[in-house]
């Protein structure tokens, strides 16, 4: 494990580093196109998690010092979203011109990408930057999450500021956050239910923008009770029983297309699965006194805490074991541009485990290996 001023091994609470680190493995699984019915289980609660994460480490001390709190969301999301966005935006004409991405691969659904002219190159430049919006959904498809983050990070920060102005709000601080959790779900119900607004000002329409502040709350909830749950782990029982419910009856998720009824019963779904995962992680933290449980908790611990390099580089993973896919069953190399994954169907049906391995340990690696060299460079 790496040890320097500039990394850490560790970060805060490692339970909740853990449960990110399941979390984002849970996301790699999902986009590498495994099983529907695993695909519905890991939808109802990884998304949510992270949010749930960002509202336990949520400091009351931001409410009288919103600059520090805004600059640290910048600097974490806005700046590697926009950075990230604009790199692949440049490098679209070499993708199209090596056939990393083309016309003819895409998406199972039939839908394909398609190169961009100058004209087309400056309106995407523009909605990266100011909106966070229009980046290459295919090579960088999670990228809605900072911005989603960013806006409800923000969002839950001026509510939570506004509600406390209240006394009574002030001198009732738990009806407070179930006021903003309400306030929330009334703004998801406008948007999917008979008035179907759209909130324009917001990409994508704000839902899981709104849904973050939501989950926000009850992250910041959860701390305040977390010693009621902690090490009570009876309760995974009927909370997997609950996502079982869910994965085989009612899909939820943070998918746009969302119905009204799924948008009401998600939190439900999301809040069992956190528990589930949080109580999973307190177990796997008590095998550190075994050298096997040791490795395995560093390594969850070390992955929870480099989630953002997963999300940035898991597709471009992928790519790495689509062409040996590509060469073990001699398939068209323009195959490369499938989305996210290859969807052959004589050759994929058990390539995600593949995918969900490589989507997790090479930019992790890479990550590993980059922190080592900044680390001795900083020791000269």
């Amino acid at each position: 494990m790496i040890m320097c001023n500039t990394v850490m091994a560790t970060r805060n609470n490692t339970t909740i580093s853990v449960c990110k680190a399941l979390a984002i493995i849970g996301m790699v699984i999902g986009h590498a196109d495994p099983p529907y019915k695993l695909l519905a289980f890991i939808y109802l609660w990884h998304m949510p998690l992270f949010f749930i994460a960002s509202g336990y480490f949520f400091k009351k001390s931001y409410l009288t010092d919103e600059l520090t709190f805004i600059k640290k969301r910048i600097k974490a999301l806005y700046v590697p979203c926009v950075k990230w966005s604009l790199i692949i935006l440049l490098l679209n004409p070499l993708f199209f011109w090596t056939g990393f991405l083309n016309e003819q691969y895409g998406n199972p659904d039939g839908g394909v990408t398609h190169p961009l002219n100058l004209r087309q190159g400056i309106q995407h430049a523009v909605g990266i930057i100011f909106t966070m919006s229009n980046y290459d959904v295919f090579l960088l498809s999670a990228f809605w999450f900072f911005r989603a983050l960013l806006v409800g990070s923000i969002a839950y920060l001026v509510i939570f500021k506004l509600l406390t102005k209240i006394p009574f709000f002030r001198k009732h601080e738990n009806i407070c956050l179930l006021t903003i959790c309400a306030i929330c779900m009334l703004l998801a119900v406008l948007k999917y239910g008979h008035f179907k607004i759209r909130y324009w000002f917001i990409a994508q329409g704000g839902y899981r923008d709104i849904m973050c502040v939501f989950f926000m709350s009850i992250g910041y909830l959860f701390r305040k009770y977390e010693r009621f749950v902690s090490g009570r782990y009876w309760l995974m029982l009927p909370m997997f029983a609950i996502l079982l419910w869910y994965t085989f009856n009612l899909h939820t998720s943070l998918t746009l297309t969302t119905k009204l009824h799924k948008v009401i019963w998600q939190p439900y779904s999301a809040i069992a699965g956190f528990i589930f995962i949080y109580l999973l992680a307190q177990l796997i933290e008590k095998t550190q006194s075994y050298s096997w449980g040791k490795t395995i908790n560093r390594f969850l611990v070390f992955c929870g805490n480099n989630t953002i390099k997963i999300m940035i580089f898991h597709i471009f993973a992928y790519k790495v074991i689509a062409l040996l896919q590509i060469a073990i069953y001699d398939l068209e190399w323009k195959q490369i541009g499938c989305h996210m994954v290859i969807h052959h169907p004589t050759t994929s049906q058990y390539w995600w485990v593949f995918y969900s391995i490589g989507g997790v340990a090479i930019p992790l690696f890479g990550t590993y290996l980059s922190q080592k060299i900044r680390c001795k460079s900083s020791s000269l």
